[in-house]
């Protein structure tokens, strides 16, 4: 782990990288929860699915491309056992991912639906931050804004 809190880190920068796109996928959720929900929660999942990818680029741990929120978890969650309870959380927006973006969904998620896959993926994206405040002294600005 970088211990100089230095931003300019290549690893640093990495991990920044993917919550910055975490953030943009957030930002996407949010403003379609109510108009396109089945829309929303397709980027709530790519970002919680970003967020891990950034706690496991912070820790130097190869993933594999994919969308398994249970097997980014499970990765996450051996690098750091209180992250589990959450990880599990998340786990649950893994279909999100397909599930709805084609004609033969199985139904239509609602925008409460929407507004709770929304503040899973906003919850799991601040810890992942806090864990690289907590790794390297300092973070990016604007990644995980509330």
């Amino acid at each position: 782990m970088p211990d100089s809190g230095d931003v300019s880190d290549p690893l640093v920068e990495e991990v920044a990288k993917w919550l910055r796109e975490a953030a943009k996928d957030r930002v996407a959720a949010s403003a379609l929860t109510g108009i396109e929900p089945s829309r929303s929660v397709f980027h709530s999942q790519q970002a919680a699915e970003k967020a891990a990818k950034a706690f496991l680029t912070l820790h130097r741990t190869p993933f594999r491309k994919t969308h398994d929120l249970t097997e980014l978890g499970a990765k996450c969650a051996a690098l750091d056992p209180s992250l589990e309870p959450l990880l599990k959380r998340v786990q649950e927006l893994t279909d999100y991912a397909t599930l709805f973006r084609y004609p033969d969904a199985p139904y239509e998620p609602d925008s409460d639906e929407a507004l709770q896959a929304l503040q899973t993926a906003l919850t799991l994206c601040h810890e992942i931050q806090r864990s690289l405040e907590h790794q390297t002294g300092s973070s990016p600005a604007g990644i995980c804004p509330a």
